[in-house]
């Protein structure tokens, strides 16, 4: 698992190391924050401006990958445990078990905006539009339910280039992956009206069928680092890779977006929700922590703020929510409740 660590500032870290409340990780002027490489940059922005603010508080940012953050922040409360965890997915109802019974009660949930998951190539190689179909057909271990024999994309559709399928993804780790699996595997799964028919009669097989990724080669497990994904698409004109919006938008010299379904990703599509990829994006709050650092309260009220239309974080790749839920979500920004096994259904 690739990590990357945002550290704010040497000095007030070494100096919150001397306390260590079993209310929070690392004692009261320290933050620790894991999770999701696609909400990565938008928690580091939050954490670059709330230490301007407030420089006695330490914060830590690691990008750990959604699925590895969620296991450490459910593991229980104390000195040992991250106080915030980023998901680029909402949480699952089994991790906030696995949360109640490690006495993590108070899951504190703030959608932070919205992110349009990405198929990305060289924005030197000719453009491939594709349908999730197309998507389906290659990267499926057993694409309908049959052998998976398909080497170029032309095998795929005859209206594809004769190009060996190598697409670039994230592991089973990444929340990023549930979305690929979700919005993409198995929309081009159900695409087929046999396939829609098989998850009222045979849920298990519809999941294998519709979401198991092939492992012969044609899918590289790239890891956590989306930027290091980047550059390898970038450098291999054949290659497509897979990953969060902000980073087409980041690197648009470098890659660029397939359109899938005939859209391409945008701030409009992703913000109407026509965009097939289109997803919200977390961050988590653990409610025990933060009697031990109130810090916790002022840097999601901080977060809150720099979601708005035209703010901080737009720069840095985050579609907004519109009115509505953005309004929902500054709310729960500052009033923090927590949520319920009742909320996930």
């Amino acid at each position: 698992m690739y990590k990357i660590a945002f550290l704010l500032p040497v000095a007030a870290l070494l100096s919150a190391c001397g306390s260590n409340s079993s209310g929070g990780s690392g004692g009261a002027a320290q933050l620790k924050i894991v999770g999701s490489s696609t909400v990565y940059p938008f928690t580091t922005a939050v954490a670059e401006e709330f230490q301007r603010a407030n420089p006695g508080v330490g914060v830590i940012v690691e990008s750990t990958g959604t699925g590895a953050g969620m296991k450490l922040f459910c593991s229980g409360v104390g000195g040992q445990f991250p106080d915030m965890t980023n998901a680029s997915r909402r949480i699952k109802s089994s991790e906030l078990a696995d949360c109640n019974k490690n006495g993590v009660n108070q899951v504190i949930e703030f959608p932070v905006g919205i992110d349009g998951l990405t198929v990305i190539q060289p924005a030197s190689a000719a453009p491939i539009n594709l349908t999730l179909r197309d998507l389906y057909a290659a990267l499926a271990a057993t694409p309908f339910g049959k052998p998976q024999t398909a080497k170029t994309w032309r095998d795929v559709n005859p209206s594809l280039p004769a190009t060996a399928i190598r697409v670039l993804g994230p592991p089973p780790t990444s929340g990023t992956r549930d979305s690929l699996n979700e919005l993409f595997l198995q929309a081009g799964c159900e695409s087929d009206p046999a396939m829609k028919a098989l998850k009222e009669t045979d849920a298990d097989r519809h999941q294998e069928v519709c979401s198991k990724i092939r492992e012969d080669g044609a899918f590289v497990e790239a890891g956590e680092n989306d930027n290091l994904l980047v550059q390898k698409v970038s450098a291999d004109p054949a290659a497509l890779g897979v990953l969060g919006y902000s980073f087409l938008d980041e690197n648009a010299d470098k890659v660029r977006a397939v359109a899938l379904n005939g859209q391409l990703p945008t701030a409009a599509t992703i913000t109407s929700l026509s965009y097939p990829g289109a997803r919200r994006i977390f961050t988590y709050v653990k409610g025990e922590h933060i009697a031990a650092k109130p810090a916790m309260r002022d840097f999601v009220a901080m977060y809150g703020r720099m979601i708005a239309a035209g703010g901080p974080l737009e720069n840095r790749g985050l579609v907004p929510f519109g009115a509505t839920d953005l309004t929902a979500a500054q709310d729960q920004a500052t009033k923090l409740v927590p949520m319920t096994a009742a909320d996930l259904k």
